[in-house]
């Protein structure tokens, strides 16, 4: 069986509502998700461009 032991409060209402300002969490801001940039294609499509060929192996004689 719990046995369960109440408390008294004897802190001063002001108190009390200063201790309550303490414990509560702020709530946290939520940003907006990473919106794709189009102007990103065409830098990657020009990386991929000037990107070195793969090297041609030797031909066996």
């Amino acid at each position: 069986m719990l046995a369960q032991k109440t408390a008294r409060i004897i802190a001063t209402p002001a108190e009390a509502a200063a201790i309550g300002s303490m414990m509560v969490e702020p709530e946290a801001t939520v940003s907006d998700p990473p919106l794709p940039a189009p102007e990103a294609a065409g830098f990657i499509l020009a990386l991929l461009l000037m990107s070195p060929k793969e090297p041609k192996e030797p031909k066996g004689k």
